[in-house]
């Protein structure tokens, strides 16, 4: 082979490498494009076939006997609490009572000096006895005087008799008869002497009946069956008109003061059962009634006042503890009670709720009913025969997709 030939045929070889060169270089360019296309299609088929496969989602379950309850929060209060202190001015001697006690009505609590006011009463009752010795002396006069007007009555009637026959002169027989009248006009006076020494007695009697009223003020007795909260005063104590010695509660009439909610309080009625739970004992629930709701509602907080008794509470209470109150407003016989975040566009009593219906998901238009204190909602209506309501979060359905139903409700 000559050397022109050797020439041409390395030139061939050396340009069929050049051009297989190239076309490497070209296919190495788009290979990330091949391999991001590659893997798109691998997650594109690994989403189709999750979202083709069905979900697992939970339902309502039909509950029975489901009380309807509202909460309020409030404190321990005594519907008869009485601070209660002397109607007079003095210096506290006596004492009977103190913090914690029981006492019974018209049990002598407390007393002030009354020496001085003694005195006035021995004094009113002596002037008592003097008028009712007035009335027997005045008695005793009309007696008198009546004896002394039968006498001259008699004499002036013999004179008049005798005027008549000669042996009395007129003179004689005018005196008679003038004796006559002064003895009934003494026996009028002294009648009329009765009767105003009656009227003193009445008097005395009511001067006496006062300074005993104002005597009785300087004792101090229980107004009602009480506890005693707290004394306020110990002896020696100067005390003005009407300054508290005593705070005293009624223990029969302790109530509970609760404070609801206007939204939630329309359906609460006296008489409607109801439980409270103090603060000092979480652990135990106190059976009680709803006795009385206030006509004025608190206008601030927008809320009812409330009172709840119980029939057995314990008496160990403590006025002003922190307290709830749950009142039982209906129950239902059976309800399909869902979790508020498992609905969709609440708008008062209704609501978007998701369904499986056939085996997949659907949504519905629902009505409202009654709401429990755990945050669940009642499904009045809504619903079709036999379909089942998706209970839990909601994110990631979509209509239409199967559905495998995994149990009952989470997390009631």
């Amino acid at each position: 082979m000559g050397n022109g030939e050797r020439e041409k045929t390395s030139s061939g070889s050396s340009g069929y490498g050049r051009d297989w060169a190239d076309k490497f270089m070209k296919r190495k360019r788009f290979l990330p494009f091949i391999v991001l296309l590659l893997v798109a299609a691998i997650v594109a088929a690994g989403a189709w076939a999750w979202l083709r496969r069905p979900v697992a989602v939970q339902v309502v379950e039909t509950k029975q006997d489901v009380p309807i309850q509202v909460f309020g929060l409030g404190t321990v209060e005594a519907q008869i609490l009485s601070r209660i202190g002397f109607e007079t001015a003095g210096t506290l001697v006596e004492l009977r009572a103190d913090h914690g006690d029981s006492v019974q009505v018209g049990a002598l609590l407390a007393r002030l000096d009354s020496r001085e006011q003694e005195a006035r009463v021995a004094q009113a009752r002596a002037a008592v006895k003097q008028a009712e010795a007035a009335i027997e002396e005045a008695m005793a006069n009309v007696e008198r005087a009546d004896a002394l007007l039968k006498e001259k009555t008699l004499t002036n009637v013999r004179q008049q008799e005798l005027l008549g026959r000669g042996p009395v002169s007129q003179q004689t027989a005018d005196e008679a008869q003038a004796a006559a009248d002064v003895a009934k006009a003494d026996l009028v006076q002294a009648r009329s002497a009765v009767t105003v020494a009656r009227a003193n007695l009445e008097q005395t009697k009511a001067a006496l009946a006062f300074e005993a009223a104002r005597l009785a003020k300087f004792s101090l007795s229980a107004p009602f069956d009480a506890l005693v909260v707290e004394r306020h005063h110990e002896l020696g104590s100067a005390l003005n008109v009407n300054e508290a010695v005593f705070t005293l509660v009624d223990p029969a009439t302790i109530w509970v003061r609760a404070y609801i909610d206007e939204a939630r309080a329309g359906a609460i009625e006296i008489g409607q059962q109801a439980e409270v739970i103090r603060r000092s004992a979480p652990e135990r629930r106190i059976p009680a009634t709803v006795v009385r709701v206030d006509i004025e509602s608190d206008r601030v907080n927008e809320e009812y006042r409330v009172y709840a008794r119980c029939g057995g509470c314990p008496l160990a209470f403590h006025l002003g503890e922190q307290a709830e109150v749950r009142i039982t407003v209906a129950r239902l016989p059976s309800a399909r009670l869902i979790k508020l975040n498992a609905l969709a566009n609440v708008r008062g009593q209704q609501a978007t709720a998701w369904t499986v219906e056939d085996g997949r998901l659907q949504k519905r238009q629902v009505m409202l009913g009654h709401r429990t204190l755990d945050g669940r909602v009642e499904i009045v209506s809504g619903v079709p025969e036999g379909a089942e309501i998706v209970n839990g979060p909601i994110a990631g359905l979509k209509v239409g997709r199967k559905a495998t139903i995994v149990g009952g409700e989470s997390g009631t």
